[in-house]
Formats: structure tokens, C-alpha cells, sequence
């Protein structure tokens, strides 16, 4: 298999093509008409192409390329960043990193992405509006509350920023209402699942199955923990550098910021929360570190529920079951 990087911008993508000598590059139009003309520049069943994930640039081009069976590989830009650096390249321009994202392809050999379904497509266009509209109602918010501390205040000003946040909240509410409507439709059975967990509700439970797209490009706890950015980093070198980092912070920090509120329900109410918590405290941990590795197990437990398709129950956390966790251990964090 020969691996195609594809170095991606709004409106056109540079192709690196493998040759006997190098490499051939190539540049096309970001829309549908030139990533057809791409697609039938080269053999499909020989070729890998591999991208940089970049927000809704890289979006057509890969639903059009999985559309056709192509495979096709979604990379953090970070590994192309570091692979660059242990390449040690001195020049940056759209070519040369479409160069180098087909060298990484050959070298790392990236797992072939699946496509999510239109309905998480669309639901994570509504939760990218969601989070919008949220930031500018609190930015006018705090204007408003800025200018309420002034000796003499506009009243026109205040009325247009009283009607604007007004019509924020309505356009939040709908929003939020068409896309819980649309989550309990098409995914019903796994709400049950993740809701039954002591500590998630509808909220995380849908943010959950919106950003994972329904845990399908995950196959086990840990690649959900690192995914969402709540795996605890180690470092270690020789016997004088042994450190126990912080969370990785990968992912997105909306769904950390969720689990993490969670925890505080969770050591309450969830009983093998609540003993881990215990002990971790116990042990001389802080409460914030304590309350992120119960977030941690909170995000494995929904895993755990959402793969087997049951209900979550204390009864099956007995050593052993697809529940326990073994890994997450008190030295960890």
C-alpha cells in the first residue's frame, strides 16, 4: 500500500503522490468538482491517503473519499508537527507538508478512519452552534454587568443588549430542544445505557455520544480516556526524573468540564466512585485530583455500558467484569 498526504486549506489541498525517486505533488480545488478530479487521478484499491484533521476544511474531501471506499486516514496535526521536527525540517510551505504527511503515513502506518453517521454530523454542528451562541451570551452578560458599574449608563445601549440577549436565549433553547430531540430519537437504547449511570445525565450522555460518534472509532477504555483527555501523563527517565504529570488534556475540554462537575455527584451517589474517591483520598491526595480520576472512571464505566448495550448496575463491578478497573489505580494519578 502506498500512502497519498494531502495537505488541506479552505480553498484547495496540495497531493503528494509516492514516486521511485520521491515524491509528485499536485494542487486541487477544495470543492466538489476537484476532489473528484483528484479522486480519479490515481488507483484506488493501491493508495492510502492520509490528512490532517482541520475542522470542516477536510470534511468534503474525506465524506467524498470514505463515500468511494478509499482508504483514508484523519491525523492530529500535533503528530505531523512533531514528525516534522524529528525530520528535522527546515522549510514549511503546503507542499513540503504534504510531503512529509505521506512519509508519516509510510512510517506510522495510521488506522483507516470511519465515517461517522449524518446524524452525528449533524449533531455536531448543532453542538458547535450551541457553544457559540453560549460564549456570546455570557460575553454580553458581562457587558451588561461592566456597564451597570458606570456612574451614567445608556438606556438605548442596554435595550439593544436586554433584546440581543433575549434572542440569544431563545435561539440556545431551540437549539438545545432540536438536538436532544434528535439524540433521543436515534439513540434511545444508548441514553438508557449512559443515563443509568449514577452521576451522567442527558446532558453528558448526549455530549458523550456527539463527540465519540457513538464510541465508534474507540475499541477500549483507555483509547476513550486518551481520547477525551483524561489519561494521567508518566514520565521517567534513568532514576532521577520519575514524574506523575497531569491529565493529557487532549480532546475536548467541554466534555472534560462536564465529567469533571459529574465527579461531584458521582462520589455520592455512584458506589465504586465513591470508594475510589475514598481512596485516593486516603492516601493523601488532593480533592481536584481525586474528583478528575473519578471523572476518569466515570468515562470508562459510560464506555463499558454503551459497548454492552445494558444497564449500568453496582452488581456487576466485581473483579474481573468488563466494569472493574484495574488499570485506573490510585498510583496513576
Amino acid at each position: 500500500m502506498k500512502f497519498i498526504g494531502i495537505d488541506i486549506s479552505k480553498s484547495s489541498f496540495v497531493v503528494a503522490y509516492p514516486e521511485l525517486t520521491g515524491f509528485k505533488t499536485a494542487e486541487f480545488v477544495n470543492d466538489v468538482k476537484g476532489i473528484k478530479k483528484f479522486i480519479s487521478s490515481f488507483s484506488h484499491t493501491e493508495y492510502h491517503c492520509v490528512m490532517e484533521a482541520t475542522g470542516n476544511y477536510s470534511t468534503l474531501l474525506l465524506y467524498m473519499l470514505c463515500k468511494e471506499q478509499i482508504a483514508t486516514s484523519l491525523i492530529n496535526p500535533k503528530q505531523t508537527k512533531h514528525f516534522a521536527r524529528m525530520m528535522m525540517a527546515t522549510i514549511k510551505t503546503d507542499r513540503v507538508d504534504a510531503k512529509l504527511i505521506a512519509m508519516y503515513g509510510e512510517k506510522m502506518k495510521p488506522e483507516i478512519y470511519k465515517m461517522p453517521t449524518e446524524d452525528i454530523i449533524v449533531l455536531k454542528q448543532k453542538r458547535v452552534v450551541l457553544r457559540q451562541l453560549k460564549k456570546q451570551l455570557t460575553a454580553l452578560k458581562n457587558l451588561k454587568e461592566s456597564f451597570d458599574a458606570l456612574p451614567t449608563t445608556d438606556r438605548k445601549s442596554l435595550s439593544v443588549l436586554s433584546k440581543t440577549t433575549t434572542f440569544l436565549k431563545k435561539q440556545i433553547a431551540l437549539v438545545e430542544a432540536d438536538l436532544c430531540s434528535i439524540v433521543k430519537e436515534s439513540y434511545q437504547a444508548q441514553m438508557k445505557s449512559l443515563t443509568s449511570i449514577p452521576g451522567i445525565g442527558i446532558t453528558i450522555a448526549s455530549a458523550l455520544i456527539i463527540t465519540t460518534g457513538g464510541f465508534s472509532q474507540l475499541e477500549n477504555a483507555k483509547q476513550v480516556s486518551r481520547y477525551i483527555g483524561l489519561c494521567p501523563t508518566y514520565q521517567q527517565s534513568g532514576t532521577s526524573i520519575k514524574i506523575r504529570g497531569a491529565i493529557n488534556r487532549n480532546g475536548d475540554s467541554e466534555i472534560r468540564s462536564l465529567l469533571y462537575i459529574a465527579s461531584w455527584s458521582a462520589i455520592r451517589y455512584n458506589e465504586p466512585c465513591k470508594e475510589f474517591y475514598e481512596r485516593l483520598k486516603a492516601k493523601g491526595k488532593p480533592s481536584k485530583l481525586a474528583l478528575i480520576a473519578v471523572a476518569n472512571k466515570l468515562l470508562r464505566q459510560a464506555f463499558a455500558v454503551y459497548k454492552s448495550g445494558d444497564v449500568y448496575c453496582n452488581e456487576h463491578l466485581g473483579q474481573g467484569s468488563r466494569y472493574s478497573d484495574r488499570s485506573l489505580s490510585p498510583k496513576a494519578f
